[in-house]
């Protein structure tokens, strides 16, 4: 394996160049200082898959939400094998194309996707830092191939980069998330629409890319409209983590585990936190629970009515639909109106809102989600629907396996 040092634009689009005329086949890896890696795949000269950056998994979720809107994105479980690979989101891709669940135009509209941010991402990287690279053979995909050639890959990333650096946002990574620091002066400034939207999306949990994806347009366009308010102080950049999938569990880790699952009690968190629904599919479902998770709040109704759950756990603050109108349907509704329902905060004082207009009882937790503290409160809701589910499959009642 040989090293190189890159330091400049110029020389990764020559570097890269190179390997498309050569037809090579296989990984090329890059790292920054910080440790943040990248890796391009190669087949017959053709870049067919990228990975690595900031938000690999975030960035992956928003491609498969835009491209296949016949994905249930909160359904998907990695397996714990395939994370281990560095192309464990190829490996997902593959999963699901081999399994007839995405078109091959679906598979290639991903993969351009993401080897365009991929690109891009490095471009604006090494314009302030050296990359180290070094480059194998071991690993070469063989999915659908992608049909954008490498040259015009190449031509993408500097375009796309000299757009950036042109309008002002050279300094200032797609990567980052806006947060809104001084609503009162923004409020002054801008309609009483843009405002209300600003509020829900300028919270520190979506990147500009992600913002980009919600509102169906190019990151350079949403980036740049906000620089006024960033260059205000209005505005504030900061990083965030990553928002994995949920990964399954060793099967040994499962023994503890009700066999009759099919029946077991449904739980469904309405949360537009991709972490806190991956924490309780882990917590409930390693103890034999059946298990949903809803990030798009306008969904949640539907899905409700249809599955009709045992317990729900609801966060209070979303965007496009609150978590206090979602409760309130749910009081209104004959076919709801009688499952516990969990609230989740942040804060104790926005279930002022909820105890003022008298809902009736339900319980409360804060976040970070504990896992003893939600063990406790499902065992105390729904505790007598685990017992009779350990009992229909007729496991020894000395196990007491029906406290979680």
């Amino acid at each position: 394996m040989n090293s190189i040092e890159i330091t400049e634009l110029s020389k990764l689009l020559n570097g890269l160049n190179r390997f498309t005329l050569i037809q090579y086949n296989g990984r090329l890896n890059f790292q920054d200082s910080s440790g943040i890696k990248w890796s391009l795949y190669y087949r017959l000269g053709q870049i067919v898959w990228a990975t690595g950056g900031s938000h690999p998994h975030q960035r992956l979720r928003r491609y498969l939400t835009q491209k296949c809107p016949q994905i249930d994105i909160n359904t998907i479980v990695l397996n714990h094998e395939n994370l281990s690979k560095e192309h464990w989101d190829y490996c997902l891709l593959e999963g699901l194309f081999n399994k007839h669940q995405i078109k091959t135009s679906q598979f290639n509209a991903i993969a351009e996707s993401i080897i365009t941010e991929v690109l891009f991402d490095m471009a604006q990287r090494v314009n302030s830092e050296a990359l180290s690279c070094d480059f194998d053979q071991d690993v070469i995909l063989d999915a659908p191939m992608n049909s954008t050639s490498g040259q015009m890959y190449l031509k993408h990333m500097l375009d796309a980069w000299n757009n950036w650096k042109n309008v002002g946002l050279d300094k200032i990574s797609p990567n980052l998330s806006p947060v809104l620091r001084r609503p009162k002066e923004l409020q002054e400034q801008v309609s009483s629409f843009a405002y209300n939207y600003f509020v829900n999306v300028l919270n520190g949990k979506y990147t500009f890319w992600d913002l980009a994806g919600k509102m169906h347009q190019n990151v350079l366009p949403v980036t740049r409209s906000l620089l006024p308010y960033i260059n205000q102080g209005i505005i504030e950049l900061v990083e965030i983590k990553d928002i994995q999938f949920p990964v399954t569990q060793p099967k040994s880790n499962a023994a503890s585990a009700p066999t009759n699952t099919a029946n077991a009690p449904l739980v469904i968190c309405i949360d537009d936190s991709a972490q806190i629904c991956a924490m309780l599919q882990q917590i409930l479902t390693a103890h034999g629970l059946r298990f949903i998770g809803i990030q798009e709040p306008v969904q949640a109704l539907p899905i409700l009515i249809q599955k009709k759950p045992d317990l729900i756990f609801l966060d209070l603050i979303m965007p496009t639909v609150s978590g206090y109108e979602i409760y309130a349907q749910l009081r209104r509704s004959s076919f709801l109106s009688k499952i516990p329902v969990v609230i989740l905060t942040g804060s104790d004082r926005l279930l002022e809102p909820v105890l003022s207009k008298g809902f009736g009882a339900t319980e409360f937790m804060t976040k970070p989600v504990i896992p003893a503290q939600v063990k406790e409160i499902v065992n105390k809701l729904i505790g007598t629907k685990i017992a009779a589910t350990v009992n229909q499959g007729h496991q020894s009642p000395n196990l007491a396996v029906c406290s979680l």
